[in-house]
């Protein structure tokens, strides 16, 4: 189901609608709305980003990890798989 569409209007001196523009014609978006909603979500992906760094960084410290724990992840991948 699509989502519904809501409509904003933004003022941009000239030097930056002619970078949107430009965006536009040489990175193969339909529309200045389509490269500002990509940039939107680009931009909500680096606020989730943020929020978990954060919150590992507030975390409780976990064992290290070193060649063992890789190895040890190596291990368990092949016993699944059989190889």
């Amino acid at each position: 189901m699509p989502q519904s569409m809501s409509t904003m209007n933004i003022s941009l001196p000239d030097t930056l609608k002619a970078f949107v523009d430009q965006q536009v014609n040489m990175r193969g978006y339909g529309t200045s709305s389509e490269y500002v909603r990509e940039l939107i979500r680009k931009d909500q992906d680096i606020q989730r980003l943020r929020e978990m760094l954060l919150d590992g960084a507030g975390s409780a410290t976990t064992a290290p990890v070193d060649d063992g724990y890789f190895q040890s992840l190596r291990d368990r991948v092949t016993q699944r798989t059989g190889s």
